[in-house]
């Protein structure tokens, strides 16, 4: 099973960007369905970006739609999130998540599908 680590987390101004990076340890990552979420304060945790094994199929919240983009680099095991145009109700915990799917080029889009997490990195977009 993978351990995933998250990077890339700041603070911003509003209509700034930020790319957040999930590296992955092991050498399956190209198995694993990918996602981001995340978690503002008194807040349940939220899906934000999914994307497939091969990153063929990617599947955006309609809240960051047009405005964050997720990619994959499998020979590096590591996955991006590219936000830009950021809004203060951005600001959150992004975590990162895993789950092995074998052969199939599948998207998952809730928490329980996923049973690897990341630690998570803080975002602020500051107003």
């Amino acid at each position: 099973q993978v351990q995933l680590v998250e990077s890339g987390g700041g603070l911003v101004q509003a209509g700034g960007s930020l790319r957040l990076s999930c590296t992955a340890s092991g050498r399956t990552f190209s198995i694993y369905a990918m996602g981001w979420f995340r978690q503002a304060p008194g807040k349940e945790r939220e899906f934000v970006e999914g994307i497939s094994p091969s990153g063929g199929r990617t599947y955006s919240a309609d809240s960051v739609k047009g405005r964050f983009t997720i990619s994959r680099d499998n020979a590096k095991n590591t996955m991006y999130l590219q936000m830009n145009s950021l809004k203060p109700e951005d600001t959150a915990v992004y975590y990162c998540a895993a789950k092995a799917v074998g052969g199939f080029d599948i998207i998952f889009t809730t928490q329980g599908a996923y049973n690897v997490w990341g630690q998570g990195t803080q975002v602020t977009v500051s107003s």
